[in-house]
């Protein structure tokens, strides 16, 4: 049998440096040959005790791993991490790099442990969200009244873009603390302030934010939010249809979601609320609409929304495999729904709405075809008639839902 690599040991590190390292930690370093890490991070080596090659990561970091790995390969490579390199660290991408087998893994508290004991907040109930590489807008999915959270900075300017986001959204009342250099006992410091009112200018860029949301504008965890939640001219999949379209589509952690002829991305924006590993894809051939999807992903805390602008089918033809498909515009398209189908992943589900008739006859055919559930949702709101309340009724909503079955099940009926 070949030799196997020496394993690639990740360190974590804190902000004390050297001193804070456990023995085991401290070994793996003095004996490697190469160490890599952060330029912050390589500077808290004593050069006289970790005399390795050292090798800053270059930026963009992701594609560089796997070249400057295979470069060192049969030397002894340690990684330097902030603090615990599995928690948002670079352990995750070393590992579906060379496989969880390939690392030898030493963490260090991380700056959330920390956070958590100095405030004194138990850490399996406070909710943390990264912006580290990740746009300010996915702060806003956290949001609710009572709430604390701790934010992981990008860098010494996150504390007032979260303070001015947090005003934005109506959590102007909130505190804010801003730990630095958290574990590094000489140079902690912690700044206090009102997100409506943020008086610091911009610090170290080495801190985390600790937020108490208190009072503010009351959302919900389940798809259903209001329409007036969604900037929209019209194309927009109202909210009890919405509610139920989304139980059909049952979104589950991980899956990819193709919303078709999205209109103002409602489906897939509360696809992707529905959990943090939730990915989604909104095809629309306006690009004014597309541009008020992206926007609306925003708003609701979902940035993540990948928005296509083009004309479906064609639009369709480089898109990753779905999960599921929601069509909630343009069925009669030729090659439409004979492409979604297609596409979909064995055990994947295809839900299509519609409201003409035309629509709902291809529909009953699909569903004559391929079986499924074909309903009609129908909605009346109650309205002022002269003096009295009536009825008024919304259009109702022709919807089929099918699981596109395995090549064999098909073949066999």
């Amino acid at each position: 049998m070949p030799e196997l690599p020496p394993p690639i040991t990740v360190v974590g590190i804190g902000a004390d440096g050297w001193p804070g390292l456990a023995a085991g930690s401290r070994a793996a370093l003095q004996s490697a040959e190469v160490v890599i890490g952060g330029p912050r991070q390589l500077e808290l080596l004593p050069r006289d005790t970790v005399p390795a090659e050292r090798l800053a990561w270059p930026s963009p970091l992701r594609p560089a791993v796997p070249g400057l790995l295979a470069e060192h390969a049969g030397r002894r490579i340690a990684v330097l991490a902030s603090g615990d390199p599995m928690f948002f660290g670079i352990g995750r991408t070393l590992a579906e790099t060379v496989g969880a087998e390939r690392l030898r893994v030493l963490p260090h508290p991380s700056s959330v442990s920390y956070a958590c004991a100095r405030l004194g907040w138990p850490l399996e109930a406070t909710e943390v969200v990264s912006l580290v590489g990740r746009p300010p807008a996915t702060l806003a999915l956290a949001l609710h009244p009572g709430r604390r959270l701790l934010v992981l900075s990008a860098d010494a300017g996150t504390p007032a873009v979260v303070a001015a986001l947090l005003t934005e959204h109506g959590f102007g009342t909130a505190r804010l603390r801003v730990l630095e250099q958290l574990g590094d006992d000489a140079r902690e410091r912690e700044l206090d302030g009102r997100a409506d009112d943020w008086p610091h200018p911009p610090g170290d860029p080495l801190n985390l934010i600790a937020v108490e949301l208190g009072d503010g504008p009351r959302g919900s965890l389940v798809p259903g939010l209001p329409d007036e939640a969604y900037e929209n001219d019209g194309q927009l999949t109202k909210r009890h249809v919405r509610a139920a379209t989304l139980a059909t589509l049952a979104p589950s952690p991980g899956e990819l979601l193709w919303d078709v002829g999205g209109g103002s991305g409602s489906i897939a924006v509360e696809w992707l609320r529905a959990h943090r590993d939730c990915r989604a894809v909104s095809v629309e051939r306006d690009p004014a609409r597309a541009d008020r999807i992206a926007r609306n992903a925003a708003a609701l805390g979902v940035p993540r929304l990948r928005v296509v602008t083009g004309r479906a089918p064609e639009a369709l033809a480089e898109l990753p495999t779905p999960d599921a498909v929601f069509i909630g515009g343009g069925l009669t398209a030729p090659g439409l729904l004979d492409g979604c189908w297609a596409a979909l992943r064995p055990g994947g589900r295809l839900v299509a709405n519609t409201v003409t008739l035309e629509s709902e006859a291809l529909l009953t055919e699909w569903y004559r075809r391929h079986g499924g559930e074909l309903v009609k949702l129908a909605v009346a709101h109650a309205v002022p008639v002269g003096g009295f309340t009536g009825w008024r009724q919304a259009m109702p909503v022709t919807q089929w839902s099918a699981v596109k079955p395995n090549t064999h099940q098909e073949d066999a009926s």
